[in-house]
């Protein structure tokens, strides 16, 4: 097949590269990419017309105003029949709005929650996708070569593909918790433990293997104690959005918003809320209190 992949950052530029292994046609645009094959939305749009055949495209830039933006210029360049597929991580509720908005031209909508990160390229990318059963049919060979075996979900109507991924990565947020919560135990206690080779044990046979923890391992040999980095955990959004939908549908969510609210307290060099539990202490138990 013939696509448009908009945005060839570290995601949209490997996706790339894997349909052209798989014999697909890929037209290239990223403004800020010296690989991008075209010079404009106008140009890639141009570059896709083929007779009586849809045009195909796929937008991977961040979630936001720069996906909004570009949907709404390819709702007026694209033409009637065509599809177009939102594989970023956007909330479901917008890939919802941006598809009654594109339908009004004709559009086909598909939301493509894409999981996979740089390794994507090798290993393949997990697809969950929403979107009527004509546009995802229209688009299932790209899917069948972006995906490994058994990794691709029709999910349902559009906006469950990223409802999927927006759950995907609450459970994410939940399991790499439990990692370092662990890795931090190991480490503080009293006796001498090769905390290292344990993860390393843990990736055979263990009820706790996982790609996580094949990462987890990667990083440790890279970094031993991983003095080079700083507990600082930033957030794209879909951990919020998750612990709102539990709240939204009454599901304790116990792991997934504790794991949210720790990469909050991971920005703190010095927290106010502990400053006052400090304090506390000190008013009604005469409790010693570290002075600044």
């Amino acid at each position: 097949m013939k696509i448009g992949m908009i945005g060839l950052g570290r995601m949209g530029g490997n996706m790339a590269e894997r349909l052209r292994r798989h014999g697909h046609d890929v037209v290239g645009y990223d403004s800020f990419s010296p690989t991008s094959n075209v010079k404009s939305l106008e140009e890639l749009v141009a570059a896709l017309k083929m007779d009586g055949q849809p045009r195909v495209v796929w937008v991977m830039v961040p979630s936001g105003d720069p996906t909004e933006t570009t949907v709404v210029a390819l709702s007026k360049l694209l033409s009637p029949g065509d599809v177009l597929i939102e594989g970023g991580n956007s909330n479901w509720r917008d890939s919802q709005r941006r598809a009654a908005m594109v339908a009004e031209h004709g559009i086909a909508f598909i939301d493509a929650g894409t999981s996979g990160g740089i390794w994507g390229l090798t290993e393949g990318y997990c697809l969950m996708v929403g979107g009527t059963k004509e546009a995802v049919a229209s688009a299932m060979p790209i899917f069948l070569a972006l995906a490994p075996e058994n990794g691709f979900v029709h999910a349902g109507a559009v906006g469950t593909g990223h409802f999927t991924k927006m759950i995907h990565n609450g459970i994410e947020y939940g399991m790499m918790q439990a990692y370092a919560e662990g890795y931090e135990i190991l480490k503080a206690n009293d006796v001498t433990i090769d905390v290292e080779g344990a993860f390393r044990a843990w990736q055979q046979g263990s009820v706790v293997r996982s790609w996580l923890l094949d990462l987890a391992v990667r990083a440790l040999d890279q970094d031993p104690g991983l003095a080079g980095i700083k507990g600082y955990a930033a957030d794209s959004g879909e951990g919020r959005w998750t612990v709102n939908e539990a709240v939204r549908l009454g599901v304790p969510a116990h792991v997934l918003s504790a794991s949210l609210y720790t990469r909050f307290a991971s920005r703190q060099d010095d927290s106010p809320a502990m400053k006052m539990v400090a304090a506390l202490r000190g008013q009604f138990g005469g409790h010693a209190v570290k002075k600044a």
